[in-house]
C-alpha cells in the first residue's frame, strides 16, 4: 500500500481548520514542501505543543511526503521567538539526518495564512483565487503531518489536540477523541469561572461563537484547533451577534471611505485585487458593480478590516461574507484577469504585530499560559460528523446497533471523491445515523 493510500484510508484532512483531503492535496509532484507551524489566530498553542512533543514524527512524515511528491525543498514555517520548538525540531532533524530546513517568521498576524505564507517563503504571490499548487508547491499544517505519521503506522485519525483557554479554570491542551462535546471539553478542564460565557471555535478573528446553552449540541471535529471562553459581552461576541441588516445599514451610513481596511488587507499587499473600501462604497452607494463585487470572493477572512483598523467600527470582513454569499448563489465564480502579481512595497511596514492585535481584542489576559502537557479526556458517548471536511459527506457503513471498536471505518468515501473516510473514536454502540453517527460507550452488556 502506497503513502496516498494510507492517508486515504486513515481519513486525513487539513487539521489546521481548512479541512481539505489530504490524499487529494498531496497526490502531485511539486518543487516545494511547507509544512505551517505558525499557528496563524492568536493565543492559540495547539501546534507548538505538537512541534515540542512530536518533532520526530513531524520530520519522518515530512521526509516520507518530500519523496513522495518529488520535492526539492521541505521546509518547516515557523515564528523565529518559538525558541523551545526550534530547538527540539532541529534536534529532530539533526538525529534523522534530514533534508528539513526552519524558516522563521516575524511575530506578525496573519503570518500563519497559506497564501501570506507562501509569499515569506518565496516571493511569489499565489494568484488571485489560486492556490499554492499554482506557484509549484503544496502546503500543510503540522498538525496534518503528525496524523500522516499516524497513518503510515497504521492508524487512521480518531483523535484531536486542542487548545483550551480563556475563562476556564484549568487552561491547557487537551487531547479527545473526535465526537466528544465541547461541554464535556470544558467539564474536564475544570469548568469556567464564568456563570455566563461565549465559546470562540477556533481563533480570536476567524473563530465561530457559540453560546454556553448550545455547547451540549456542538462536537469536536478533525479540524478544531481551539476553544476559547470569553464572557458573554466581550467586544467579539457583541460584533459577532450583530444582525446582517444592521452591519450593511451601518456600511451605508457610517463608512468614510478612507481605505484602512484597503491598506493593511494582507491580501491586497500582496498583490491581489481586493479593495474592500471599493465593496463597502459599492453597497453603501447601491451601486452593486458585479466587478466590483466579485473582489469579495477572494477574501479570507482574516478579520484586519473590522477588528484591527476601522476607525468607525465597521464589518468589512462581514460584509465581504455576506457577498461572497449572495455570489455563490447565483453561481458566480471569480475570474483572474491574467496579469502577473506583484507584492505592495509598502507591505512590509503594514504587518500587524501580534502583541498589539491582542490588545487591541481585550484578550492579554489569555497570554502565556503553561502548556508544557496535555490532559487526555475520555468520552462515553460521541457524535461524529459524517462531513467535517471540504466535499461530499461520508457514507455510513454500519447501522444502528452494530458494535464498533476504536479505530474502525465506520463511514467512507471513494477515493477519487473530494472527501474523508470517518472512523469510531471509541469502543461502543451505534445509537443513531443521521448527519452525524452517534456512539456510546457499553461497560455491559446492552439490551437495545
Amino acid at each position: 500500500m502506497d503513502l496516498i493510500e494510507k492517508i486515504f484510508n486513515a481519513g486525513i484532512v487539513g487539521a489546521g481548520g481548512a479541512g481539505f483531503p489530504t490524499h487529494i492535496k498531496l497526490n502531485c509532484n511539486v518543487k516545494y514542501l511547507i509544512v505551517n507551524g505558525a499557528e496563524c489566530e492568536p493565543l492559540l498553542e495547539t501546534d507548538k505543543f505538537l512541534m515540542r512533543t512530536k518533532s520526530t514524527e513531524i520530520i519522518r512524515a515530512m521526509d516520507e511526503v518530500g519523496r513522495m511528491i518529488e520535492a526539492e525543498k521541505l521546509i518547516i514555517s515557523l515564528k523565529s521567538k518559538y525558541k523551545n520548538e526550534i530547538k527540539h525540531l532541529e534536534n529532530a532533524i539533526k538525529e534523522l539526518n534530514s533534508n528539513v530546513e526552519l524558516f522563521l517568521l516575524e511575530n506578525f498576524y496573519p503570518a500563519g495564512d497559506e497564501q501570506i505564507l507562501v509569499y515569506e517563503i518565496t516571493g511569489k504571490s499565489v494568484p488571485e483565487g489560486g492556490i499554492p499548487l499554482d506557484v509549484n508547491l503544496v502546503v500543510s499544517n503540522v498538525g496534518t503531518l503528525v496524523n500522516i505519521f499516524e497513518a503510515i503506522n497504521g492508524n487512521p485519525v480518531i483523535e484531536k489536540y486542542i487548545t483550551l483557554i480563556g475563562e476556564i479554570n484549568n487552561p491547557g491542551i487537551l487531547k479527545v477523541p473526535i465526537g466528544i462535546s465541547i461541554k464535556e471539553c470544558i467539564e474536564a478542564a475544570g469548568g469556567s469561572s464564568l456563570n455566563d460565557f461565549s465559546v470562540i471555535i477556533g481563533g480570536p478573528m476567524m473563530g465561530r461563537i457559540v453560546h454556553k446553552a448550545e455547547i451540549e449540541n456542538e462536537f469536536i471535529t478533525k479540524i478544531m484547533g481551539s476553544l476559547i471562553l470569553v464572557p458573554s459581552d466581550h467586544y467579539i461576541v457583541k460584533r459577532a451577534q450583530t444582525p446582517i441588516k444592521h452591519i450593511i445599514n451601518q456600511a451605508k451610513t457610517a463608512c468614510i471611505q478612507c481605505s484602512m481596511c484597503t491598506e493593511l488587507c494582507p491580501r491586497y499587499l500582496i498583490g491581489h485585487k481586493l479593495r474592500p473600501h471599493r465593496l463597502m462604497r459599492s453597497l453603501g452607494m447601491s451601486e452593486n458593480e458585479e466587478e466590483i463585487l466579485k473582489e469579495a470572493l477572494i477574501c479570507c477572512e482574516c478579520g484586519i478590516c473590522e477588528l484591527y483598523v476601522c476607525p468607525m467600527g465597521l464589518s468589512p470582513r462581514i460584509v465581504n461574507k455576506y457577498i461572497k454569499e449572495q455570489l455563490r448563489n447565483k453561481k458566480l465564480r471569480y475570474q483572474r484577469d491574467g496579469n502577473d502579481i506583484t507584492a505592495k512595497e509598502i507591505r512590509e511596514y503594514r504587518k500587524i504585530p501580534v502583541s498589539r492585535l491582542i490588545s487591541r481584542l481585550n484578550l492579554k489576559k489569555y497570554q502565556h499560559k503553561n502548556m508544557e502537557k496535555a490532559l487526555e479526556v475520555k468520552a462515553s458517548r460521541v457524535v461524529i460528523n459524517l462531513r467535517q471536511h471540504i466535499g461530499v459527506s461520508a457514507n455510513p457503513i454500519v447501522a444502528i446497533g452494530d458494535r464498533v471498536l476504536r479505530g474502525q471505518m465506520i463511514a467512507k468515501v471513494s477515493m477519487e471523491e473530494l472527501g474523508a473516510n470517518i472512523h469510531s473514536s471509541i469502543d461502543g454502540v451505534v445509537c443513531k445515523i443521521s448527519d452525524s453517527v452517534v456512539i456510546q460507550r457499553i461497560d455491559n452488556e446492552v439490551i437495545l
